[in-house]
């Protein structure tokens, strides 16, 4: 694959042979990062998890203190009251049955977090094959399925963001954007890492955190040190 000049030049600012420590990692992406657009940092970590066997699953959520610098766009299944609570949280769209066929039929996705009452799953899993490839399916590890979608609402618009293993038991997850400070990514980083190492299932054997790979959107990765953070 045939990279860019400028990609070509920041590759160079990067040892490959090298654990970086946190700090300096976030120092080397940021200072890479010099698209027109303010790209995102993003976070690799390689798991010793088994993601087949159900014991050896990852699912969780995590508030990052300084957010991710994106607007999070949020549709809320829920009914009456609560209808009205996320509505006044903030949520960008509310609903129930009526937004079935627009999901369906209309190919309408203008969302990228969903959030249901237990009482609205039943309508909710009918949209299951559509929201589920797209990682949209809300769930209670998640704390997106919830009665308190108030709350729900307030956190995801305050920065929390969600976690799992992919299928190649790899987690990928924004810890920020490239405007932000170096203090800043790092915080996020840190709060990202805690909650990853208190979410390690207790039936995994061996290393757990097998890689960690720092990267902006456009920018090489930088591999950090595993061992100093499990």
């Amino acid at each position: 694959m045939k990279r860019g000049k400028k990609y070509q030049e920041a590759a160079k600012l990067v040892d490959r042979s090298k654990l970086y420590d946190t700090d300096e990692a976030v120092s080397v992406v940021k200072k890479n990062a010099t698209a027109k657009f303010d790209e995102t940092i993003e976070l690799h970590i390689r798991t010793g998890c088994d993601g087949r066997h159900a014991d050896q699953q990852i699912r969780g959520a995590v508030v990052l203190p300084h957010g991710t610098g994106k607007a999070t766009r949020i549709l809320v299944f829920a009914k009456d009251a609560k209808a009205e609570e996320a509505l006044a949280a903030g949520a960008d769209f509310v609903g129930g049955d009526e937004l079935i066929p627009k999901i369906q039929n209309e190919n309408w996705f203008e969302f990228d977090v969903v959030v249901a009452t237990p009482d609205m799953m039943g309508v909710v899993g009918r949209l299951g094959r559509v929201l589920g490839p797209k990682g949209l399916m809300p769930n209670p590890k998640a704390g997106t399925v919830t009665m308190d979608v108030a709350n729900a609402v307030k956190e995801i618009k305050a920065g929390k963001i969600e976690y799992r293993l992919d299928k190649t038991n790899i987690i990928h997850v924004p810890v920020g954007k490239a405007s932000f400070t170096e203090e800043q990514l790092t915080d996020n980083f840190q709060t990202l890492i805690d909650a990853v190492n208190k979410a390690k299932p207790s039936a995994v054997k061996g290393q757990y955190l097998k890689s960690i790979t720092l990267t902006s959107t456009m920018g090489p990765g930088v591999k950090i040190n595993p061992s100093k953070l499990a």
